[in-house]
Formats: C-alpha cells, structure tokens, sequence
C-alpha cells in the first residue's frame, strides 16, 4: 500500500494521499522547515446531522448529540486520553461545529505516540449510563456559559431568527433539557452510524513523514466495513424567519448581527461559485471598501466590525458583525449599498483588489499548517481537490462574479440580531 503523490506545479507544493485498508483517508502534508506537526481526524457528524437514515433505519436525536458524543470519546475503559497526551508532551483538543466533529493535537515530540492516543480514541467508545449522566453537568455548564455569552448569542439569534426549519437554527451544545435525553444507546447509535472510518478523514502538516504515518496506521487502524448514512434536511423556505430579534445582556456596548440568507440548496457551492462570493465579500465589506470607509466616517462601527460568507449542505448566508450603538442605521446603511451594488455590480477594479488579498490570504495559509490540515479535511468530505480553488481564482473574471452577485444580498431577505446593554433598557 502506497501514497499517492499530489501535486501543483504552480505552487510548488505537494502532499500525499492514501484510501488505507482499513477504510480511512490519510493525507499528508510535509512542510520543510517546520518543528511541529498538526494532526486532525474528522468525520462529517455536526449538529445539524441530528435526522439521518442509517442502514435502512431512520433515526432522530436529541440536539447537542455530536458535541456531547466528541466530549464522551476522551474518556476509555483505560482511562481519560487528555492524560496521555500530557505524557507525550502533545496540545490536544477537539471541536463540534455545524457539519463536523473534529478531534487534533499538535506536536514537536513523540508524533508516533500522541498519533496512537488519537487512533484509539476515536476506535473505542466507552458509554455507560454511569459515565453518561456524569457529563451531562458538565456540558450543562457549558451550555449555560454560552448562554451568558454576547458575541455567541448574537450569532446564534441570527441563525434562529433567518433558518425556520433547517437544524442551523439549533445550537451546537442543545440545551440542558436535550441532553438530559441522551443515553449511552444514542451514542452508540451515532458513533456506528458516523464513525465508521469509511466516513472520516485523517490529514497531518508541518514536520510529518508519510511513511511514519503509515506504519502506525497500520498498526493501530481496525478494518472497518462501509455503512450506509444518509442525513435528512427539512425543506428550509427562502424567506427569513424573523426581520428582527434583540437580547439583553451585560455589555458595554451593543453587538449586532445583520445576515442575508440565500436560496437553500441541497448540495455544496462550487468552488468556483464559493471563490466567487468570497470575492464578492471582500469587494463589498473588506476593509478597503467604501462600505467599510463610510461606516465608519459616520461612527457606526469601530474596528471590531467584519464580514463573512458561511455555507454548508443546504445553507449559505452573509453575516456583519461587530460593535455599535446604531444596529439599524447600520443594518439600512448596508442595505441601501447591496441596492447600489446590484445596480451597478462590482468595478473591475474593486474585483482584482478582492481577487488579490483572497488568494495572498490563500497563500498565506500554505505556512500554517493548523490552516493546512483543516483545509485538507474540509475539502475532502465536500469531495472537492485540496489546490482546485487556487487554479480556479486565477482564472475567475468579473463577469463571473457579476453574474454569482444575482444569487446573494437580496435586500429584502435579511435580518438583524442585536444585544443591547442592560444600561439601553433601564
């Protein structure tokens, strides 16, 4: 069994691929001059997996079920893998998202033996209704502190406020009613369906060796046979849930969230067509645009103000954020220049400045291999090549972007998210 060798002779860059015997992608990704490795294995189980099909039988769990699944994965019957880690000298965490659970480390000692913690983990679940219930008080206090969190509930009342029915709209936690729901039987139930190596992948950058790799995948991977799981996505309508949701907390100063969300279609973007809104993005918010100058020339924001394009299976939106005591000046502000911007569409000048610091950003990202091995397992569960996207943005013209711009920022599809401070109220 071998690697396959992939290359750009563009970039002057290379990685390796491999479909291991036992069912699992491995890439990797050697970087000259590096000290440290970064490992990541993924599977495609997030929050919004909470319907799916498995084998032929449909399941639905409780929200928060993949997150409290990654959280329970550390703990085996020979103890806690957090404490191995600490013996190989290894930083290790690990993170549940809307789409994926991810599990890494990162190492500049003992690779091999912090490689085998992170392949046993993942290789024995250990549910017992004992240790089940023992962590629902912990990610119970979890959940709470998010609850308390601005910046994370400003996010999340916009996703609640623009998706009705797509599980977007469900944070990734749940709630401390769902979780009291979860049983070491609904785990069991996800780690089969989701964790099946056949269905995750393995991607590592920095100070690796391919054949390194290999041999402790080959001494720690079990064969797995392929399953069969399918999610279930509700029809999400195209229209907005709400217009408008406020929340009041403890802050300084007032946080808002304004979105447009876009047709809901049930497959990835392309790259082409993500490369494309991304340069939208930077032509319309960056901080050298002229939404950006006027916004701030009439002190609507401060420096803590960004932009971003996020989509998935069946969701994509546009989000600004940041700080202000004007969130629907802002909010009209913005509107009135995406009016302006469908009637005039973006300057060949504004697209070849975006275009530019898109693919520096790119570049720049070849240098850190954390951005490296997360790009790497991203592109592959959305069945995309990892140096696609920087061949594609070279060759992308105006017109292209000009025509993707009739498909985002519709004006009157949009919402704002705001916490006001308990001083705004009183």
């Amino acid at each position: 069994m071998n690697f396959e060798e992939v290359k750009n002779e563009r970039l002057g860059e290379k990685y390796y691929t491999i479909k291991h015997s036992s069912g699992l992608r491995i890439l990797v990704y050697p970087k000259a001059g590096f000290h440290s490795a970064y490992t990541v294995i993924g599977t495609h189980f997030g929050s919004i997996n909470n319907e799916f099909v498995h084998n032929g039988t449909r399941v639905k769990v409780p929200d928060g079920t993949a997150h409290y699944l990654e959280h329970k994965l550390f703990e085996s019957e020979d103890g806690d893998a957090f404490k191995k880690y600490a013996k190989t000298g290894a930083s290790a965490n690990a993170y549940t998202s809307f789409d994926k659970t991810c599990y890494l480390f990162s190492s500049t000692e003992q690779f091999e033996e912090s490689l085998e913690i992170l392949l046993d983990l993942i290789q024995s679940p250990y549910f017992t209704p004992e240790t089940v219930a023992k962590e629902q008080g912990i990610i119970g206090q979890e959940i709470k502190m998010y609850d308390d969190s601005p910046e994370w509930r400003v996010n999340m009342n916009l996703l609640q406020a623009m998706y009705q029915k797509h599980p977007l709209n469900i944070d990734i936690a749940g709630t401390v009613e769902t979780i009291a729901e979860i049983t070491p039987e609904i785990l069991y139930e996800c780690y089969n369906s989701f964790y099946n190596l056949n269905n995750m992948v393995l991607a590592i950058a920095g100070n690796v060796d391919p054949q390194q790799v290999l041999s402790v995948a080959d001494r720690k991977l079990k064969e797995n046979e392929p399953v069969q799981t399918e999610t279930i996505f509700p029809e999400e309508p195209y229209e907005v849930g709400k217009a408008y949701v406020e929340q009041i907390l403890p802050v300084s100063v007032p946080l808002f969230a304004f979105g447009f969300k876009d047709k809901c279609i049930q497959r990835y973007p392309t790259d082409k067509e993500s490369l494309c809104t991304l340069i939208i993005q930077e032509a319309f918010a960056g901080s050298g645009s002229a939404l950006y100058r006027e916004l701030l020339d009439k002190k609507f924001i401060n420096s803590s103000f960004y932009s971003e394009y996020n989509y998935g299976f069946g969701y994509s939106y546009f989000a600004f954020q940041g700080e202000t005591k004007y969130p629907k000046e802002v909010s009209e502000t913005i509107k009135e220049a995406v009016r302006e911007l469908h009637e005039t569409g973006i300057s060949p000048e504004d697209f070849e400045n975006a275009r530019r610091c898109i693919y520096g950003r790119m570049i720049r990202g070849l240098d850190r291999p954390s951005s490296i091995a997360s790009d790497l397992i991203d592109n592959t569960f959305m069945g995309k090549n990892f140096y696609d996207s920087f061949d594609i943005i070279s060759d992308i013209t105006l017109e292209d972007v000009n025509l993707q711009l009739k498909d985002h920022l519709d004006p009157e599809n949009c919402c704002l998210s705001v916490i006001k401070a308990i001083a705004d109220v009183t």
